[in-house]
């Protein structure tokens, strides 16, 4: 746990929806109230809510709110710290030997919160209304049905196989009863207009006697500064943010700070069709150009971890040896370009007389990532190569990459939780900017959908190892997302991109 004390930061609020490629939620940027001191005993353990904006935790869009729904509903897996998968009310499972069709039975014995038991029918209908929600949809696209069984299963038919599909199907399981869904899990989100709490569910499979907290309350906000000051009142106990983001709020103070791992993947992108970088060799020597040590600890504040591999380097499909042998290595770098057909000149790298010259897009609309763009452009610099950072507005920005109108770009998205690759590197991908296409790849990234178990670290070990041969993009990193808290307040927290308040029962609170 790292402590920041009377250091202003540029916190940004949770907003990010799962799926790939989507956007943060728009939030202002209010200048910051002053410290106060913390108070000599622990404050109470309270929470903050948007009551105006609903509770539902499938179609809502407040990252506040939905942060709430770890303590009050859950799913049929839940995801730890390394994307790793673990039962919840799902009790097991079969797949069909073509790897289509996923048959899985239910927890026996669990209600919801009013003492009704779980059906098939609740996890189906929460399946689908996730299908068409903002926050879910990008999980569906290999999924061609959800169904219930006469035995009371649920049956998932998928139109290509996915062998991590249980990473996928942590989404909230609900039972419709209003303006707040009943739940599963330990707690009860009660009240009405501005005033919520949260108390313990009588009905929760695992006890609510093993719940160090009966009742929480929840502090009722309105707009962004109504939260930094509940904070720095010490009215709200934690907030969770991204410190990296583009859309950021002021908190300041003494507070201690957890990070935990995210999908969200920063990359450079390569122009594969026209321009230096249809050179394989010449992207090959990209991958070993960028420092990314220093990007993450420069720019980033080391909310982030380094990554050669598009997958996070907590997960086990992460093959460290590999990655090292794409770090920053210049002397591997000018190997390589050699082997492209350069020379270098006046301390220039250039061909037939002309100079490898690059030009890196990346978006104005936020500060840290430009920051990391400046320095990865620097990187080129020093190596030899001619780099030119365009700096660009959103829309421009979007508009280049949509023309192809690049060399490199310096991109965010959000993979699913399935590390899957589909929309970067296949033909036709809605991010695959720079046109991408590469039968070999296509087929190996194939076999790593589907593989399960132990094949599925050899599918990943082949895919990435192809992917450092014919590479699309050069991986920077993979994002952290924060949760702040009050002083000596809490320990044990293990949260996790899905659930901020995955085993919370296991918390310590002062």
């Amino acid at each position: 746990m790292k402590r920041i004390l009377a250091a202003l930061l540029a916190a940004a609020l949770c907003l990010g929806l799962a799926g790939c490629g989507s956007s943060p939620e728009p939030v202002e940027s209010p200048t910051p109230t002053p410290s106060a001191t913390p108070a000599a005993e622990p404050a109470e353990f309270a929470l903050a809510c948007y009551p105006s904006a609903g509770f539902h935790p499938i179609t809502g869009t407040n990252r506040t709110n939905l942060n709430l729904a770890g303590l009050v509903y859950e799913g049929l897996f839940e995801l730890d710290q390394e994307f790793q998968v673990h039962n919840v009310l799902c009790a097991s499972y079969t797949v069909s030997e073509d790897g289509l069709t996923w048959s899985f039975r239910l927890r026996p014995g669990v209600t919801f919160s009013d003492g009704s038991a779980l059906t098939a029918a609740d996890v189906v209908s929460s399946l689908e209304a996730a299908r068409t929600s903002a926050l879910y949809s990008a999980r569906f696209t290999g999924i061609g049905a959800v169904s219930a069984t006469a035995d009371g299963g649920v049956t998932v038919t998928l139109t290509r196989a996915n062998g991590n599909l249980p990473a996928l199907l942590d989404i909230p399981i609900v039972r419709e009863a209003g303006a707040v869904p009943l739940g599963t899990g330990p707690y009860v989100l009660t009240g009405a207009g501005e005033s919520w709490s949260l108390t313990a569910n009588p009905n929760w499979r695992q006890g609510p006697e093993n719940l160090s907290l009966q009742s929480i309350p929840l502090r009722a906000i309105h707009e962004a500064d109504e939260l930094i000051r509940a904070f720095d009142t010490r009215e709200v106990t934690l907030v969770s943010t991204d410190l990296t983001g583009t859309n950021s709020l002021g908190f300041s103070g003494s507070f201690d700070t957890v990070d935990y791992p995210t999908s969200t993947m920063l990359y450079v992108g390569f122009n594969t069709v026209s321009g230096p970088c249809a050179s394989a060799a010449v992207r090959q020597a990209l991958l070993r150009a960028f420092d990314r040590s220093s990007a993450v600890t420069a720019r980033l504040s080391r909310h982030a971890q380094a990554a050669a591999l598009p997958v996070s380097p907590v997960s086990p499909l992460y093959d460290a040896e590999l990655a090292q042998s794409l770090a920053y290595d210049t002397g591997a770098a000018e190997e390589l370009l050699t082997q492209a057909g350069y020379s270098r000149s006046d301390g220039v790298w250039q061909r037939r007389g002309t100079p490898l010259s690059l030009t890196l897009a990346a978006p104005t609309n936020n500060p840290t990532r430009l920051d990391a763009a400046e320095l990865l452009a620097a990187n080129l610099t020093d190596l030899g190569i001619q780099a030119e950072l365009a700096a660009l507005s959103w829309d421009d920005y979007v508009q280049a990459l949509e023309a192809g109108d690049f060399d490199l770009y310096l991109g965010e998205v959000r993979l699913t939780a399935d590390f899957d690759l589909t929309a970067l590197i296949t033909p036709g991908g809605a991010l695959n900017y720079g046109g991408y296409s590469n039968a070999q790849t296509t087929n190996l990234h194939s076999a790593f959908r589907a593989a399960s178990g132990t094949a599925r670290t050899e599918a990943a070990a082949q895919l990435y190892a192809q992917l450092a041969q014919e590479p699309p993009f050069a991986v920077i990193c993979f994002k952290n997302w924060s949760v702040l808290m009050q002083w000596n307040q809490l320990s044990g927290l293990t949260p996790t991109q899905q659930n901020l308040f995955y085993q919370f029962d296991q918390w310590e609170i002062s």
